[in-house]
């Protein structure tokens, strides 16, 4: 360990993820929009949405395997620079080929999460680790809570009429262009906080050394696969990403259709959405854990979501039973009894979505020894991504070719495998590696 002062830096990783992160939600009401500006179907634009955790997937081994021979500072300096160029972009865009061209470099850039985790590992001992990774846990949850609400804010009417009053002739004002430019800012900003204060944590001896042959990360999930317990968790945690991609890339799609909605709109939607995530994974998993289990919980979890996904799309219907409230706020959307029905749907499948998740990853991590959690995590990570890459492509393709309905309605009948998987799964052999 090179780094004098490891709480500082942990502080510093922590910022540098949080504001990162921050950039990229502020894009996440806008993103959808923005493609069907240029005459994209939903279909094209939830391969732009794809094309992020594409480039990320392929990315991340790179950026990690560079920052081993380079140092970790260099490469996140590089991926925020990269994070930088590429909003800008994004904001000047004049077609949907840069918009692609924008969307594939900034994820490309987002694979720098690997070297984030890296770094971690080199300034926590062993037995403080976890504790230190879960603080970066934390930085992707408060990034996702408040990026959207930001996203939001820089779209609305007021901000962008007082933008084109304030800035250049030259600088292309819109509500697209807009959240584009202040991820730009935020990501600078970052960039400018981490190069004066982000210490190197490999030491120069460390770096420069030969890397082992080791398989690709196809090779490692299909690997995994194979094994009883873990190829059970691996799977299932790969159904749950693709299942719920349908409702990360065609929520936007939808509610602009069902309810003409923009991107302010939607961000306070997706920002509720973010705090029950929040505070499900922040404060009620642990309890109810201690009542009832990891296991439970992950199939309890995916139970919730095999109906309240499939019934997203039904909310209009729904809305027959729901009192209309109208504008609750002087700010925002006017609330009626289909959006609270919506509302009332997001709750379940968000606490559902987050017992999953957070309890697949628990279990994923009592599969493995201690030397191998990183490895352990790092599948699950790459199932992730894989997922969020083919599932938006799939629930776009069913969006436009079918129904609005029907990416929502088999993202939840895909749910029920997941009980099937965890189900079967042998519970004893999951635990033991760890007992």
């Amino acid at each position: 360990m090179t780094v004098e002062n490891p709480r500082r830096a942990l502080g510093v990783v922590f910022f540098i993820v949080f504001v990162d992160l921050l950039g990229f939600g502020i894009l996440i009401p806008v993103i959808p929009l923005y493609a069907l500006s240029f005459g994209a179907t939903e279909f094209v634009g939830s391969l732009l949405i794809a094309s992020y955790s594409a480039m990320q997937f392929l990315a991340a081994p790179f950026l990690g395997r560079l920052s081993d021979s380079r140092g970790r500072r260099p490469v996140l300096l590089l991926s925020l620079t990269g994070s930088v160029i590429a909003w800008l972009l994004f904001g000047v865009a004049g077609s949907l080929a840069v918009l692609f061209a924008a969307r594939m470099l900034a994820g490309a850039m987002g694979g720098n999460i690997a070297t984030a985790q890296a770094y971690i590992a080199d300034i926590t001992a062993a037995d403080d680790r976890a504790k230190g990774l879960g603080l970066l846990g934390a930085a992707f949850g408060l990034g996702f809570v408040f990026g959207p609400a930001l996203g939001g804010f820089f779209a609305s009417e007021p901000v962008v009429a007082a933008a084109r009053d304030l800035l250049p002739a030259f600088v292309p004002v819109s509500e697209f262009s807009l959240p584009s430019f202040a991820a730009a800012a935020i990501t600078g900003t970052n960039l400018v906080v981490a190069f004066f204060v982000l210490p190197e944590s490999r030491p120069p001896e460390a770096r420069g050394t030969p890397a082992e042959d080791r398989e690709s990360r196809v090779q490692q999930l299909l690997s995994a696969l194979r094994s009883p317990g873990l190829g059970t968790l691996v799977a299932s945690f790969f159904l749950v990403s693709f299942a719920f991609s349908a409702l990360e890339s065609q929520f936007i799609f939808l509610t602009n259709d069902q309810y003409g909605y923009g991107a302010t709109e939607n961000a306070i939607i997706l920002t509720y959405v973010g705090v029950v995530l929040a505070v499900v994974q922040g404060g009620l998993v642990g309890p109810l854990t201690d009542r009832f289990g990891e296991y439970r919980l992950a199939v309890g979890g995916a139970a919730i979501q095999v109906l309240t996904l499939a019934a997203v799309p039904f909310s209009p219907q729904l809305g027959a039973f729901v009192p209309d409230l109208g504008a609750v706020l002087p700010f925002g959307p006017v609330l009626p009894a289909g959006v609270l029905a919506l509302l009332a749907v997001m709750t379940p499948l968000s606490f559902g979505n987050a017992l999953t998740n957070v309890s697949l990853n628990t279990l994923v991590s009592r599969s493995a020894t201690d030397d191998e959690q990183g490895g352990a995590f790092g599948l699950t990570q790459s199932a992730g991504s894989l997922a969020r890459t083919f599932g938006p492509a799939l629930a776009g393709g069913l969006y436009t070719g079918i129904a609005f309905w029907a990416p929502f309605v088999v993202g939840g009948v895909l749910m029920i495998p997941i009980l099937v998987l965890l189900g079967r799964l042998d519970r004893e052999a999951v635990t033991s590696a760890t007992a």
